[in-house]
């Protein structure tokens, strides 16, 4: 605003000296993450950041507030997704962003004391409420944008290990493995009967082989999501067998009363190698 463009200039003349006080006092043998780093690389593009916050946060004070609204907002959102502040604790970044929030609060005192009489105590108030206000809502759309994406490339890994999890492994021209290792959920239960089916249709497989050694434990649900599978790759044209069903699991399954009796079940997979009349 112009009736306080005198302490936007004020505040931007000290960019570079708030972020190297900032950084100075920067406790960084008990920080973590990108604040933890003593690389010269690291150090740079940190205090680049910080001194690109300033200019942006800054605005508030002057003529150009709204039309540098929108990139300050864009800014903050890309800060968000650096690798850099998404390897960081979150608590770690608002401790930081605080901490210089009351810093700029200190140099508007200091602007104020240097411009004693010019300025009322209103005016005063009003300006530690817009840092206030304006850090809140920084503050509010990173952590927002943070989480956003943590949860976008936490589901990218579920997925990937999902798809590694499922793997139809050809043994001849025709016949396919599907191992099953670990703990299988409801969603993991519905991703393997997809894929699953997929691959098969994809391979020309006429009969798989679903090895269960490796799954200590499934629910009713689970076991239904088996059945299912068994029956779908049966109207595909695709003979199943269970091998290797751990004694937790036939027990569960007894437990719940239910029933293997439509699907063909060996032991081992050996066996089922062995004897499965596909083999012959």
């Amino acid at each position: 605003m112009k009736q306080w463009e005198d302490l936007y200039h004020y505040l931007i003349s000290h960019t570079n000296r708030l972020t190297e006080g900032w950084y100075a006092t920067l406790k960084k043998g008990e920080s973590a993450g990108i604040y933890a780093s003593t690389a010269a690389e690291n150090v740079q593009l940190l205090k680049k950041q910080y001194n690109k916050l300033h200019r942006y946060f800054f605005q508030i004070f002057s003529e150009e507030k709204t039309t540098s609204a929108k990139i300050f907002k864009e800014w903050v959102v890309e800060l968000a997704s650096d690798p850099g502040y998404l390897a960081t604790p979150i608590h770690e970044v608002l401790k930081e962003l605080y901490r210089t929030r009351d810093e700029y609060m200190k140099l508007v005192r200091e602007f104020a004391s240097l411009h004693r009489g010019e300025y009322s105590q209103e005016d005063i108030d009003q300006w530690n409420y817009m840092i206030i206000d304006t850090m809140d809502k920084v503050t509010t759309l990173f952590t927002e944008e943070h989480n956003r994406i943590l949860a976008k490339n936490y589901q990218a890994h579920r997925e990937m290990i999902y798809e590694l999890s499922a793997p139809v492994i050809m043994i001849n021209e025709k016949t396919g493995l599907l191992p099953l290792i670990g703990e299988i959920d409801h969603s993991r239960a519905k991703f393997i009967i997809e894929k699953t089916l997929k691959q098969c249709a994809q391979k020309n497989i006429d009969c798989l082989f679903i090895d269960l050694s490796g799954v200590v434990a499934i629910d009713g649900e689970v076991a239904q999501r088996l059945f299912q599978l068994h029956e779908a790759l049966g109207l595909i044209g695709v003979k199943t067998t269970l091998s290797g069903v751990r004694p937790e699991v036939a027990q569960t399954a007894v437990q719940l009363g239910l029933s293997f009796n439509k699907i063909p079940v060996t032991s081992t997979l050996s066996r089922a190698l062995n004897y499965n009349p596909e083999n012959l």
